[in-house]
């Protein structure tokens, strides 16, 4: 067992899936065991599937802000100055026709206050890395800082005060978890995140890093740590943890600074 202490040193909420990040220093459990605001809103295309960096690129170069008191989001084309804001609760469709507008298709927006709208469904709990593993990705690709790195995993906790891929500890084989908490929260650690073509991109133009997966995939099994548990890698595109959490933590906050504690 490592003597490294873990803490929260970073906390993000995606309110609108896809869109960019909102750092917070507080963030509270749903009963869901989703964090609050996070992915609260997606954006939809007319078959309804969502429309993401996966399907349209053009999600790359829009830049998002949001205030949270006031359910606002501002929206800008990375090649304009002009900025359109619009209220998440009230201006719904003068948003869906702006974002229409961008992506030149028909789209919609939805809400989902109980659970959001997680990639995975059966572990909508936060997913979580540590900053020395992004410290380490980015050793791995000329030209490539940290900060672009975080920006292209998109985790929400990020933990400080341990050694790169220390997070492999937090799942096990694949009928078990790992229970820990963070601060007071309780957690079950589940699987390393599988990972998309996304990750390959530049997170603010959508160009393409060569050879990035392959890259990615030699030096990922490479690092793996012996102690990590290997029959999880069906392939070694996976990164970060996915979680889920007791509903018996509904309304508990997780906190800039909290001890990580197995």
């Amino acid at each position: 067992m490592s003597s490294a202490v873990p803490f929260v040193s970073k906390l993000f909420i995606y309110p609108i899936k896809s869109l960019d990040r909102f750092e917070v220093e507080s963030v509270t459990i749903l009963a869901s065991g989703a964090l609050e605001g996070d992915r609260e809103f997606a954006i939809f295309d007319k078959s309804d599937r969502f429309v993401n960096g996966k399907r349209n690129q053009k999600v790359h170069s829009l830049r998002s802000q949001f205030d949270l008191e006031t359910k606002t989001v501002s929206l800008t084309r990375q090649d304009s100055q002009n900025q359109a804001t619009f209220n998440l609760e009230t201006e719904r469709n003068d948003l869906e026709n702006w974002l229409s507008n961008y992506f030149a298709i028909p789209v919609g927006v939805k809400q989902n206050l109980t659970l959001g709208f997680p990639d995975d469904t059966g572990s909508p709990g936060p997913t979580i890395i540590s900053t020395a593993t992004l410290e380490a990705i980015a050793s791995w690709y000329p030209g490539l800082e940290v900060e672009e790195v975080r920006l292209r995993f998109r985790a929400n906790i990020e933990i400080d005060g341990v050694p790169a891929f220390w997070e492999d500890r937090l799942f096990t084989k694949a009928d078990k978890t790992v229970d820990f908490k963070i601060g007071d929260v309780q957690f079950m650690g589940v699987n390393p995140c599988k990972r998309c073509v996304v990750i390959s991109r530049n997170p603010k133009t959508g160009e393409v890093y060569p050879n990035f997966q392959k890259t990615f995939i030699t030096k990922r099994q490479e690092t793996l740590p012996n102690w990590a548990e290997r029959t999880r890698f069906n392939h070694f595109y996976r990164l970060a943890i996915n979680t889920r959490l007791p509903s018996t933590e509904a309304g508990k906050r997780i906190n800039l600074e909290d001890v990580l504690k197995l």
